[in-house]
Protein backbone atom coordinates (compact mmCIF):
# COMPACT_ATOMS: atom_id res chain seq x y z
CA UNK A 1 0.00 0.00 0.00
CA UNK A 2 1.57 3.23 -1.13
CA UNK A 3 1.99 6.08 1.88
CA UNK A 4 2.54 9.20 0.62
CA UNK A 5 3.13 10.46 4.27
CA UNK A 6 6.17 8.47 4.54
CA UNK A 7 7.31 8.76 1.27
CA UNK A 8 7.39 12.48 1.76
CA UNK A 9 9.48 11.94 4.89
CA UNK A 10 11.70 9.58 2.84
CA UNK A 11 12.37 12.56 -0.04
CA UNK A 12 13.37 14.99 2.96
CA UNK A 13 15.71 12.51 4.28
CA UNK A 14 17.22 12.27 0.89
CA UNK A 15 16.98 16.04 -0.10
CA UNK A 16 19.07 16.25 3.71
CA UNK A 17 21.68 13.67 3.03
CA UNK A 18 22.21 15.19 -0.82
CA UNK A 19 22.69 18.92 0.72
CA UNK A 20 24.82 17.34 3.37
CA UNK A 21 27.08 15.84 0.48
CA UNK A 22 27.30 18.48 -1.41
CA UNK A 23 27.97 20.99 1.09
CA UNK A 24 31.61 19.47 1.50
CA UNK A 25 31.76 20.31 -1.94
CA UNK A 26 33.73 23.48 -3.71
CA UNK A 27 33.43 25.19 -6.78
CA UNK A 28 35.16 22.78 -9.09
CA UNK A 29 33.73 20.25 -7.66
CA UNK A 30 30.15 21.20 -8.90
CA UNK A 31 32.06 21.65 -12.57
CA UNK A 32 33.65 18.39 -12.76
CA UNK A 33 32.11 15.25 -14.91
CA UNK A 34 28.50 13.56 -13.32
CA UNK A 35 27.85 9.79 -14.39
CA UNK A 36 25.22 11.13 -17.09
CA UNK A 37 26.80 11.70 -20.42
CA UNK A 38 27.29 15.26 -21.02
CA UNK A 39 26.38 16.45 -17.86
CA UNK A 40 28.81 18.05 -15.01
CA UNK A 41 27.59 17.59 -11.31
CA UNK A 42 26.15 21.34 -11.43
CA UNK A 43 23.16 19.73 -14.39
CA UNK A 44 22.73 16.77 -12.21
CA UNK A 45 21.97 19.30 -8.99
CA UNK A 46 20.13 22.18 -11.21
CA UNK A 47 17.76 19.40 -12.51
CA UNK A 48 16.84 18.23 -9.17
CA UNK A 49 16.45 21.41 -8.12
CA UNK A 50 13.60 22.50 -11.20
CA UNK A 51 12.27 18.86 -10.80
CA UNK A 52 11.31 19.70 -7.34
CA UNK A 53 9.79 22.75 -8.69
CA UNK A 54 8.46 20.26 -11.36
CA UNK A 55 7.09 17.67 -9.50
CA UNK A 56 5.02 20.25 -7.38
CA UNK A 57 3.36 21.37 -10.16
CA UNK A 58 2.04 17.71 -10.97
CA UNK A 59 0.51 17.85 -7.72
CA UNK A 60 -1.15 21.28 -7.69
CA UNK A 61 -2.41 19.71 -11.54
CA UNK A 62 0.15 22.25 -13.56
CA UNK A 63 1.83 20.97 -16.69
CA UNK A 64 5.07 19.43 -15.59
CA UNK A 65 7.06 21.55 -17.58
CA UNK A 66 6.23 24.29 -19.39
CA UNK A 67 7.80 22.20 -22.68
CA UNK A 68 11.04 19.92 -23.04
CA UNK A 69 13.05 22.83 -24.65
CA UNK A 70 12.24 24.79 -21.54
CA UNK A 71 13.35 22.36 -19.07
CA UNK A 72 16.69 21.75 -20.68
CA UNK A 73 17.39 25.59 -21.48
CA UNK A 74 16.71 26.14 -17.77
CA UNK A 75 19.00 22.77 -16.57
CA UNK A 76 21.88 23.75 -18.93
CA UNK A 77 21.84 27.52 -17.41
CA UNK A 78 21.46 26.44 -14.14
CA UNK A 79 24.49 24.26 -14.50
CA UNK A 80 27.70 26.40 -14.21
CA UNK A 81 26.46 28.53 -11.27
CA UNK A 82 28.76 28.31 -8.15
CA UNK A 83 27.93 25.75 -5.29
CA UNK A 84 26.20 28.47 -3.16
CA UNK A 85 23.14 29.27 -5.39
CA UNK A 86 23.13 25.39 -6.19
CA UNK A 87 22.79 24.53 -2.67
CA UNK A 88 20.40 27.19 -1.80
CA UNK A 89 18.36 26.39 -5.02
CA UNK A 90 17.93 22.62 -3.88
CA UNK A 91 16.76 23.72 -0.25
CA UNK A 92 13.96 26.22 -1.74
CA UNK A 93 13.00 24.45 -3.91
CA UNK A 94 12.52 21.20 -2.15
CA UNK A 95 10.56 23.51 0.59
CA UNK A 96 8.30 24.47 -2.17
CA UNK A 97 7.63 21.16 -3.53
CA UNK A 98 6.86 19.97 0.51
CA UNK A 99 4.30 23.41 0.79
CA UNK A 100 2.89 21.80 -2.52
CA UNK A 101 2.82 18.36 -1.00
CA UNK A 102 1.03 20.36 2.42
CA UNK A 103 -1.92 21.63 0.29
CA UNK A 104 -5.25 19.78 0.88
CA UNK A 105 -5.65 17.67 -1.62
CA UNK A 106 -7.14 14.00 -2.65
CA UNK A 107 -4.08 11.86 -3.06
CA UNK A 108 -6.24 9.11 -4.95
CA UNK A 109 -7.02 11.36 -7.88
CA UNK A 110 -5.02 10.88 -10.95
CA UNK A 111 -2.39 13.75 -12.07
CA UNK A 112 -0.43 14.46 -15.25
CA UNK A 113 3.23 13.47 -15.13
CA UNK A 114 5.80 14.50 -18.36
CA UNK A 115 4.75 13.50 -21.71
CA UNK A 116 1.54 12.48 -20.95
CA UNK A 117 1.88 9.86 -18.04
CA UNK A 118 -0.43 9.49 -15.59
CA UNK A 119 -0.35 8.18 -12.15
CA UNK A 120 -1.96 8.42 -8.93
CA UNK A 121 -0.99 11.50 -6.81
CA UNK A 122 0.02 9.09 -3.68
CA UNK A 123 2.70 7.81 -6.00
CA UNK A 124 4.20 10.98 -6.87
CA UNK A 125 6.24 11.24 -3.75
CA UNK A 126 7.97 8.42 -4.25
CA UNK A 127 8.38 9.65 -8.10
CA UNK A 128 10.67 12.37 -6.37
CA UNK A 129 12.52 9.91 -4.07
CA UNK A 130 13.75 8.41 -7.37
CA UNK A 131 14.76 11.20 -8.88
CA UNK A 132 17.09 11.95 -5.52
CA UNK A 133 18.42 8.89 -4.67
CA UNK A 134 19.63 7.65 -8.38
CA UNK A 135 20.86 10.80 -9.40
CA UNK A 136 23.07 11.13 -5.94
CA UNK A 137 24.63 8.02 -7.12
CA UNK A 138 25.07 9.91 -10.71
CA UNK A 139 26.78 12.65 -8.82
CA UNK A 140 30.01 9.65 -8.30
CA UNK A 141 30.75 11.22 -4.84
CA UNK A 142 31.03 7.86 -3.36
CA UNK A 143 27.52 7.05 -3.01
CA UNK A 144 26.60 4.11 -4.23
CA UNK A 145 23.88 1.95 -5.07
CA UNK A 146 24.75 -0.48 -2.66
CA UNK A 147 24.21 2.87 0.25
CA UNK A 148 20.72 3.18 -1.13
CA UNK A 149 18.06 2.40 1.45
CA UNK A 150 17.03 -1.53 0.92
CA UNK A 151 13.36 -0.67 1.44
CA UNK A 152 14.19 1.88 -1.71
CA UNK A 153 15.96 -0.39 -3.73
CA UNK A 154 12.91 -3.39 -3.13
CA UNK A 155 10.49 -0.78 -3.92
CA UNK A 156 12.12 0.74 -7.21
CA UNK A 157 12.78 -2.92 -8.46
CA UNK A 158 9.24 -3.32 -8.58
CA UNK A 159 8.32 -0.22 -9.74
CA UNK A 160 10.71 -0.57 -13.32
CA UNK A 161 9.73 -4.49 -13.28
CA UNK A 162 5.95 -3.02 -13.37
CA UNK A 163 7.22 -0.67 -16.04
CA UNK A 164 8.56 -3.35 -18.63
CA UNK A 165 5.74 -5.47 -17.96
CA UNK A 166 3.79 -6.54 -21.22
CA UNK A 167 6.46 -4.56 -23.18
CA UNK A 168 6.48 -6.39 -26.71
CA UNK A 169 10.66 -5.85 -26.75
CA UNK A 170 11.34 -7.21 -23.45
CA UNK A 171 10.98 -11.41 -23.23
CA UNK A 172 9.10 -12.46 -20.14
CA UNK A 173 11.54 -12.75 -17.03
CA UNK A 174 11.98 -13.26 -14.01
CA UNK A 175 14.25 -11.74 -11.35
CA UNK A 176 15.17 -12.60 -8.40
CA UNK A 177 18.16 -11.06 -5.97
CA UNK A 178 20.60 -12.54 -3.59
CA UNK A 179 18.28 -12.44 -0.60
CA UNK A 180 15.20 -14.75 -2.66
CA UNK A 181 13.12 -11.94 -3.61
CA UNK A 182 11.26 -12.22 -6.64
CA UNK A 183 9.98 -10.11 -9.20
CA UNK A 184 8.93 -10.65 -13.25
CA UNK A 185 8.88 -8.00 -16.34
CA UNK A 186 8.43 -8.56 -19.81
CA UNK A 187 5.87 -9.62 -21.69
CA UNK A 188 7.65 -10.55 -24.92
CA UNK A 189 6.21 -14.53 -25.88
CA UNK A 190 8.78 -17.14 -24.33
CA UNK A 191 8.55 -20.97 -23.73
CA UNK A 192 9.85 -20.57 -20.38
CA UNK A 193 10.69 -16.98 -18.92
CA UNK A 194 14.17 -15.46 -18.70
CA UNK A 195 15.95 -15.65 -15.21
CA UNK A 196 18.16 -12.86 -14.15
CA UNK A 197 19.89 -13.01 -10.98
CA UNK A 198 22.39 -10.72 -8.65
CA UNK A 199 22.53 -8.65 -5.98
CA UNK A 200 19.45 -6.24 -5.45
CA UNK A 201 22.12 -3.30 -6.60
CA UNK A 202 22.60 -5.00 -9.31
CA UNK A 203 18.85 -5.42 -10.35
CA UNK A 204 18.44 -2.31 -9.74
CA UNK A 205 21.38 -0.66 -11.60
CA UNK A 206 20.29 -2.81 -14.75
CA UNK A 207 16.72 -1.67 -15.06
CA UNK A 208 17.44 1.71 -14.12
CA UNK A 209 20.04 2.29 -16.89
CA UNK A 210 23.45 1.92 -14.67
CA UNK A 211 24.82 -0.64 -15.25
CA UNK A 212 25.30 -2.97 -18.12
CA UNK A 213 24.30 -6.02 -16.22
CA UNK A 214 27.47 -8.27 -16.64
CA UNK A 215 27.95 -9.22 -13.31
CA UNK A 216 24.45 -10.83 -13.40
CA UNK A 217 23.79 -14.68 -13.61
CA UNK A 218 21.11 -15.23 -16.89
CA UNK A 219 19.51 -18.28 -17.60
CA UNK A 220 16.96 -19.58 -20.25
CA UNK A 221 18.54 -17.05 -23.21
CA UNK A 222 20.73 -13.48 -22.97
CA UNK A 223 19.97 -10.73 -20.73
CA UNK A 224 16.82 -8.97 -22.34
CA UNK A 225 17.58 -5.18 -24.23
CA UNK A 226 15.71 -3.27 -22.04
CA UNK A 227 14.50 0.00 -23.87
CA UNK A 228 15.30 3.66 -22.58
CA UNK A 229 13.66 4.81 -19.48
Amino acid sequence: MIDHAHDLGAVREATDRLLSEAGTWDNAAVAEPSRLPGWSRGHVLAHLSRNADAIGNVLRGLPMYASSETRDADIAAGAPRPLAEQLADLKESAERFDAAAAEPADWSRTVTLRNGVTDTASRVPFRRLIELELHHVDLDVGYELEDLPDAFTEREIAFLADRFTGHSDVPATTLADDRGRTWTTGGGAADAPVAVRGTAADLLGWLAGRRDGSTLTVTGGALPALPPL
